[in-house]
């Protein structure tokens, strides 16, 4: 599988080659970061636009120095390309040599061609006999794994998939070469929210509960989906960056595929809601006996949620999106917003990347509820717990809620000093 991929632009069958007549580009409609592309029929949410921008300087950074093969052509696979705008824009702004798009829309077709061809009309003359991109129109899985049967190994795989079904996960990371990059997406807000207990067992191994942080836990649950079935392969995962987006709701994960296993399962495990107090920890497989509260009789079940087994472990890799913001700040985007700013987000995401911080967040409402108080302000509140010693900042995932390694106890206490009320 870390053999390096073939050229697949001359191992392409005739079936999926384009003709040399294409059709002439549609009026343009819309523009991302300066790409210009027209949608169609096909379904597209400019809302979604952040997600692209994440995509696109990751691929960027880990095409100029995060392969084991630099010299390699850097290849992208996006499965579910919709009308193509990230597929094009992994041609015209992270430098992909090839990208193949595919959909399994065969009627959307003439808009990803089109879309497509603006790059190839606006770029220099490719080497003669190689393609730049190719559209298939095939069920996801059955192209990832196709694609690793012809020992076809993407750089980028890209799976903008729609509800809850990861049964692509697998086949992805076999097509995937050692130290790739694989985003995944989840739209299953329900079975995040604890309603749909039966689809995140099936399709994430893990068992959804309600918890007062839903959105990280469905960001939590894809990860550790996606580290099951590394492991199962023989492999382990990383993750680079992972993104809520209110509208849909969205749940966009990039992990990075690491050769061999990781025995460590620190970062696996179960996360622990008390009602009665609060406050939430985490438990590792060994410590399934020994799920309780310090505020309540470990028999009571009713008062404790458990849900798992899912990642407890950082969602963001700190550094690289240093690296991210500092990309976006070159080339004009971290100030300019598309419905997002990136400086703002980015900069929330490596504040979230801290180790001590253990999964979950607090809600401003409910320290105030439980200390009798109106509500601190938040940046005021994050501070006094800095000085107190504790790891504590705001969450891209929720307003008004706070990541901290506090016991709640004591932010009740800290809120309530703050209010002169201690």
């Amino acid at each position: 599988m870390a053999a390096a991929a073939m050229c697949l632009p001359h191992s392409l069958s005739p079936p999926f080659q384009a003709t040399r007549r294409r059709p002439a580009p549609p009026s343009c409609l819309h523009s991302e970061r300066g790409v210009s592309f027209d949608p169609g029929s096909a379904f597209y949410r400019s809302d979604s636009a952040a997600g692209r921008d994440l995509a696109v300087l990751a691929a960027t950074l880990h095409r100029r120095h995060g392969r084991l093969d630099p010299s390699a052509p850097f290849l992208c696979l996006d499965a579910m390309c919709g009308c193509g705008v990230r597929a094009l824009r992994y041609l015209a702004q992270a430098g992909a040599d090839f990208v193949w798009a595919n959909d399994a829309s065969e009627a959307l077709r003439p808009v990803i061609v089109a879309n497509l061809s603006r790059f190839e009309r606006g770029s220099p003359p490719a080497e003669a006999g190689r393609r730049r991109w190719v559209v298939s129109h095939n069920d996801a899985t059955r192209l990832l794994a196709e694609r690793y049967l012809r020992r076809e190994y993407f750089d980028v795989i890209d799976v903008d998939s729609f509800g809850g079904d990861a049964a692509y996960v697998r086949a992805a990371l076999l097509a995937l070469k050692i130290g790739g990059l694989l985003y995944l997406t989840s739209t299953d807000w329900r079975s995040a929210r604890g309603y749909g207990s039966r689809s995140s067992l099936s399709s994430y191994g893990a068992y959804v509960r309600p918890m007062p942080y839903p959105n990280e836990v469905g960001l939590r649950m894809v990860i550790g989906g996606a580290a099951r079935e590394a492991a199962l392969l023989g492999f382990h995962i990383r993750p680079v960056f992972s993104y809520f987006a209110y509208h849909g709701p969205i749940y966009r994960v990039m992990v990075q595929l690491c050769n061999g296993k990781d025995n460590d399962t620190s970062n696996y495990g179960f996360i622990t809601h008390c009602k009665s107090c609060g406050q939430s920890q985490t438990f590792g497989f060994d410590e399934l006996g020994q799920i309780s509260c310090g505020c309540t009789d470990r028999t009571d079940d009713d008062l404790i949620a458990v849900v798992g087994p899912l990642w407890t472990g950082p969602l963001h890799d700190a550094s690289f999106l240093t690296e991210m913001l500092s990309l976006a700040d070159e080339w004009g985007w971290a100030y300019t917003s598309e419905n997002v700013t990136l400086e703002k987000l980015l900069s929330t995401m490596i504040e979230e990347s801290d180790p001590r911080l253990p999964p979950g967040y607090i809600r401003l409402d409910e320290i105030s509820r439980r200390a009798k108080i109106n509500s601190p302000p938040l940046g005021t509140l994050i501070n006094s717990l800095r000085k107190e010693g504790f790891s504590a900042c705001r969450s891209h995932i929720g307003t008004n809620v706070i990541k901290t390694n506090c016991p709640i106890s004591s932010c009740i206490d800290v809120a309530r000093e703050i209010r002169n009320l201690r």
